[in-house]
């Protein structure tokens, strides 16, 4: 059977959301409340696509900020949203990345990616972080203006590629968007990472690799 072409999420699959933890610790006195802002940001982004409603990822990633810190009772200083904005552009892969992506493509895998930050914001990420050159076309949600894990999103790389949504591998850290790939009928791989796990109801079905190299010992 043919190598599917492998779809990798962005924001902390690839890139290293940690390293937005020190702006947090100042604004918060809690570098947990990294955490806490990105589950927000997720959780009404989804909720904005069930609404039918859209917003790039940036806006509600400022507009989440503001929410938690009004939660916790903390005064923002002037600058943060940007300054948060800034930091997201300049997130470093995981160690494993660029030595992952080199060796697949050597064996021959395509590579794109899908996220939910918009595509500007994504083009700036892949190439701060230094590994734009590795995926033959990055996708971004705001295509169809519905947020992972919405069925349109996996669909759209498929039709985008021309190839049956069945030939796609969606790489991810995060269960949920497993989930919304597996149900379009793409086929779910679950890299491990540190701060998400799965919980048990989604991992039926699902492979696990530890690291981006080990995705090409898979039995496609």
């Amino acid at each position: 059977m043919a190598r599917p072409v492998l779809v990798f999420d962005v924001n902390e699959t690839l890139l290293d959301i940690r390293t937005l933890e020190p702006l947090f610790a100042r604004w918060f006195d809690d570098a947990g409340a990294m955490r806490r802002w990105f589950a927000q940001m997720v959780l009404y982004s989804q909720s904005l696509t069930l609404a039918g409603r859209y917003l790039p990822f940036g806006s509600i990633a400022s507009d989440v900020l503001g929410m938690l810190a009004a939660i916790e009772d903390r005064a923002l200083p002037q600058g943060a949203a940007s300054d948060l904005k800034a930091a997201s552009t300049q997130l470093p892969a995981h160690g494993d990345v660029e030595e992952g992506l080199a060796s697949l493509l050597e064996q021959g895998f395509r590579l794109v990616t899908l996220t939910n930050s918009d595509s500007d914001t994504q083009a700036e990420q892949l190439s701060n972080a230094g590994i734009a050159r590795f995926f033959e076309a990055q996708f971004s949600v705001d295509s169809v203006e519905q947020f992972k894990p919405a069925t349109a999103t996996y669909r759209h790389v498929a039709t985008s590629l021309q190839v049956d949504i069945s030939r796609l591998a969606m790489i991810a850290c995060h269960s949920w968007d497993l989930l919304g790939a597996a149900a379009a009928g793409m086929q779910p791989v679950f890299i491990r990472r540190e701060g998400n796990s799965q919980p048990g109801f989604a991992s039926a079905g699902v492979r696990e690799v530890d690291r981006i190299g080990e995705l090409a010992a898979l039995d496609w």
